[in-house]
């Protein structure tokens, strides 16, 4: 019976992890570029009483054995990059990645960081920036006689300037691409940095080698989808509850066995 009340206990420690996560969740329902989580587990060390396959008589051996289980712990909290949905914003400096990849920002540490919010703005000097003013990589700049912008499928940035009739190439985006992302390290604020475990960056032009294409006018919304997030925290509540009435339970035997002399 004590045992059960230690089994029980993970239970009710991995479900709260589950209702973390979900949380986290539903708190980015709305933020553009933000991939869910989801929670994984793995059950524990198991205590054998007796080995299946030992012998019962000089002929035949026992089917199954004796095993009781731990419990459980949490092994992983894995990102999952399905496509979210598309906003149009109309913005010509909003852009969204159809498939494979990832914007390039120079950190302030000189570091590079990967995103899929593809919400930029120009700083003072015409660099194209994200929202806390970290340039893009490549650097583009945009003249500040610039009366369109047109961005293509392919990354190339083009520009009409007040007095020309045609476009000029500006600059050319560059997406990165991992063998793993879900091995990618979360900074916060959208960014994420590579790990021995996603592996290097393979950056290349946008809808070449498998990185996916560039949509202007459009940012990448959330992947979380409100019913599964709140079924998620249903089924995590009553999994919480019920370990918590199997330690109830445990306690009860417990009081009962002491109670057996008087």
């Amino acid at each position: 019976m004590v045992r059960s009340l230690y089994t029980a206990a993970t239970g009710m420690i991995a479900q709260q992890t589950q209702i973390d996560t979900t949380s986290n969740n539903i708190a980015n329902v709305n933020t553009i570029g933000y991939k869910k989580q989801r929670a994984e587990f793995a059950d524990l060390m198991y205590q054998t009483m007796e080995y299946a396959g030992n012998s019962t008589s000089n002929t035949t051996s026992s089917p199954t054995g004796i095993e009781v289980g731990l419990g459980v712990r949490p092994t992983a909290i894995a990102k999952q990059f399905t496509q979210g949905n598309f906003k149009e914003t109309g913005n010509p400096l909003d852009m969204a990645i159809t498939g494979n990849g990832f914007f390039q920002i120079e950190l302030p540490d000189g570091s590079t960081a990967y995103t899929r919010n593809g919400s930029f703005k120009l700083d003072s000097d015409g660099n194209v920036v994200n929202s806390d003013g970290y340039k893009m990589i490549p650097n583009i700049v945009i003249p500040a006689d610039a009366t369109q912008i047109s961005i293509g499928t392919d990354g190339t940035v083009s520009v009409l300037q007040a007095g020309q009739t045609e476009m000029a190439q500006v600059g050319q985006i560059e997406l990165a691409n991992f063998v793993n992302p879900a091995g990618l390290h979360s900074l916060g604020d959208n960014n994420l940095l590579n790990t021995t475990a996603s592996g290097d960056a393979l950056v290349g032009t946008p809808g070449l080698d498998g990185i996916g294409q560039i949509r202007q006018d459009f940012v990448e919304m959330s992947n979380v989808q409100l019913v599964e997030e709140m079924t998620d925290l249903i089924t995590g509540q009553r999994a919480y509850e019920a370990n918590s009435k199997a330690i109830t339970t445990s306690d009860e035997m417990l009081q009962t066995v002491n109670g057996l002399k008087r």
